[in-house]
């Protein structure tokens, strides 16, 4: 067919083995950790620079341990800490060293809070003495050592203390937190969600300041949501969360001495809406803030002197759409500094002078740079990671400080990520690709080379050998003047003289990727199953997703669900055009932002699309956070109509198909409302759908047997709806 432009097959193990695969997935199986991947977890590079430390878990003991590993030999030589060994620890789920790792904090009993959030017991672990001290008997959040770890910071309640390791007395340096009102040093709701981070203080480089972001919550709307639990009557929970267009919290910055016991506040100059990011440079007297205002597409780099009370600009980034704050700010030892920014249509590497002036742009190309992985003073070298050899695949890279000498250090077509040891003199490599579950490797920093094989998931290869899996197809389809990236699992008996219902899935939210060259993931499991039922299941990232340039990115603002529908509606017309596809028998579904596609299309769609399945939609953009929204809508009294015209909710007269529309009561992400909201349209324009409420569940819909729930909900519908003609299993 002439749409194709190019397409190449995975195949996921090899021809010999093919004749035993037999098996067919199950749904069970998906969820019950049959499939389960090995990773190594919590990896941290030892100082030394020759040795790294895992956690590891002993699931007959029921115990965790920090190990430490070789890497040269690759072979443990050191057990840092067991829990087998502390009375009052049964176990840990995370660590984190002191500066001269002499010192190690061990959480315990964490419990979430939001997505990224939690509260738990944390434990200050002495490597020499093997001595073991609580932080706090109450549980808290975010303990952060001090440079020299004779001190630790935490938050509790709302308010900032620090713990004295050596005279163990514990002081207060914030006292206005309240519940839904202020916050000092942790992040209100909005923040931790859009700007993905929690711990909104930070230890300077001597540790004699503390910087943190004070939160004021108290004109930002509060929204409940009831948790039926177990008890006779339901309680509430509430807390603050701006949707688009309404009061955000009063951020300000301040900086504790902790010689004086006095707090500064940060002059932070015009009046700005979000404090991105804070970070001290290696001049233990000077900050660095990232600064927005309220659209998003202003941010000042700032530098505030302590000693000096004096605040400057850097830089300033500005764009007709939208700014992505940047975590890849890195300050050299004199004080220069790496910064990523798409100033030049992609996302590259720049160098600045301490005061802001540009030394030269490191890495350039019609390509992105994916992640920065860090910087070696010795041999001024970056270490990054690019899409170089296509959008669906990441390689890993290393160039000098000038731009110069620029080394591909990963071979392998696929997804190639890198943690590099202290002193860069390796790195270990994640691999993997549509037919190669994850891949350890060590690798040499200068060169790439593989030394030797750490991890290979045989196992799980194992494993898979005796199912029927289907190859993982990837080509580009020409759809409204782009190639976009696609991918397509058939079924492994596929006849192209017969005819199969399409199921299409996608995400489609600004700058995302759903079609990449990495190892699959449990949704891709259930795809498998639908491909033995005898569906044909198909991805596309039309305009808007990520990783092809700004333009391509961007092309959406202010007026999200336009162009993402109208590519997902003309792939499935040039996709019905195929002799094996049944075109009246094509579906579609998602998540989140999914759900909100999903939804258009089949309203929008409704010649092409016969069913749809929703899960935890957004139906009006008017119900979402102010932060994501904002972003690329602006506010909704700036532009009403981008929120209306492209929201489900007022498209429902056009439902034509079949629509399950799926939500967590619980989600304080995208809440029940959008769908409660989307029902009350649909029945009053007297739509039959089907749906399902999962009580008290969040926006990841899991936890016991609920994720097997849905998924047999979803795969039933779909027999229901698309799978006439398919024999039921």
């Amino acid at each position: 067919m002439k749409y194709l432009r190019f397409s190449f097959q995975i195949c996921l193990f090899f021809t010999a083995v093919l004749s035993a695969q037999n098996k067919e997935v199950t749904l069970e199986e998906i969820w019950n950790g049959t499939f389960r991947t090995e990773r190594l977890d919590a990896l941290h590079s030892m100082a030394n620079g020759q040795q790294y430390s895992v956690l590891n878990f002993n699931r007959e003991a029921r115990s965790t341990s920090i190990d430490i590993y070789d890497y040269k030999t690759l072979e443990k030589v050191n057990t840092l800490v067991s829990s087998s060994d502390l009375p009052s620890v049964d176990y840990f789920t995370d660590y984190t060293f002191s500066a001269d790792e002499s010192q190690i904090i061990l959480a315990t009993n964490e419990e979430s809070i939001f997505r990224h959030s939690v509260l738990g017991h944390y434990y200050i672990y002495d490597v020499k003495s093997k001595s073991l001290t609580l932080i706090s008997e109450e549980k808290i959040q975010e303990p952060t050592l001090s440079p020299n770890g004779d001190k630790v910071a935490f938050a509790r309640n709302n308010n900032l203390y620090i713990k004295d390791l050596v005279t163990t007395e514990t002081f207060q340096i914030t006292f206005d937190g309240v519940k839904n009102k202020i916050i000092n040093g942790i992040t209100d709701w909005v923040y931790e969600e859009e700007f993905a981070f929690v711990r909104a203080f930070d230890w300077n480089a001597d540790g004699t300041q503390i910087a943190y972001i004070r939160f004021d919550e108290t004109n930002v709307p509060e929204f409940s949501m009831d948790v039926y639990g177990k008890g006779l009557y339901q309680t509430q929970e509430v807390f603050k969360y701006p949707k688009a267009g309404e009061a955000n919290s009063n951020v300000s910055l301040h900086v504790y001495n902790l010689k004086t016991t006095k707090t500064a506040k940060v002059n932070l100059g015009e009046k700005i809406e979000y404090i991105a990011r804070i970070e001290w440079t290696k001049n233990a007297d000077v900050l660095s803030a990232q600064v927005l205002n309220r659209h998003q597409n202003k941010l000042d780099l700032l530098a505030y002197n302590t000693a000096e009370n004096k605040t400057s600009v850097l830089l300033i980034e500005e764009d007709k759409a939208y700014v992505d704050v940047t975590d890849n700010l890195t300050f050299l030892k004199d004080n220069s500094f790496i910064w990523t920014s798409e100033k030049d249509g992609y996302n590259h590497i720049y160098h600045y002078s301490k005061d802001g002036k540009l030394i030269n742009q490191i890495t350039k190309g019609a390509w992105e740079v994916t992640n920065y992985y860090g910087f070696n003073e010795k041999a001024k070298t970056i270490f990054y990671q690019s899409v170089e050899n296509g959008s669906i695949n990441r390689d890993v890279y290393s160039i000098k400080l000038n731009g110069r000498s620029k080394t591909r250090l990963t071979q392998d077509e696929g997804t190639n990520g890198a943690d590099f040891s202290a002193d860069f003199s390796y790195f270990i490599n994640t691999f993997s690709n549509a037919s190669t579950p994850p891949r350890y490797t060590l690798n040499s920093a200068s060169s790439g080379k593989v030394i030797k094989l750490i991890k290979n998931n045989e196992a799980l290869s194992k494993t898979l050998s005796e199912y029927k899996i289907s190859n993982k197809e990837f080509s580009t389809i020409a759809i409204n003047g782009n190639d976009l990236n696609m991918w397509t699992v058939k079924p492994t008996d596929f006849d192209p003289s017969k005819q199969y219902p399409l199921l299409m899935f996608q995400y489609s939210g600004p700058g995302s990727q759903q079609v990449a060259n990495s190892w699959i993931s449990s949704n891709d499991y259930w795809y498998q199953l639908l491909a033995q039922k005898g569906y044909i299941v198909a991805c596309v990232d039309g305009r808007g997703t990520g990783f092809k340039g700004a333009d391509f990115k961007k092309v959406t603002q202010n007026e999200l669900g336009k162009y993402e529908v109208e590519d997902q509606i003309a792939a499935a017309k040039q996709l019905a055009a195929l002799p094996y596809i049944d075109a009246e028998r094509i579906g579609i579904w998602g998540w989140s932002f999914g759900g909100f596609m999903s939804s258009n299309c089949l309203f929008k769609g409704n010649d092409v699309f016969k069913m749809a399945i929703a899960v935890a939609p957004v139906s009006s953009w008017r119900f979402y956070d102010s932060i994501y929204t904002e972003r690329y809508m602006a506010t909704p009294q700036e532009n009403a109509s981008g929120y209306d015209e492209n929201s489900p909710i007022n498209h429902v007269e056009k439902l034509k198909g079949d629509f399950l529309l799926i939500h967590g009561s619980g989600d304080d992400n995208v809440h029940v409302q959008n769908t409660m909201r989307l029902v009350e349209a649909l029945v009053q324009a007297n739509k039959q759908f089907d749906w399902g409420i999962y009580p008290d569940k969040n926006h990841g819909i899991y936890g016991g047997n609920t994720r097997l729930h849905l998924y047999t909900k979803m795969t039933n519908f779909l027999d229901e709806n698309l799978g006439d003609k398919i024999s039921k299993k």
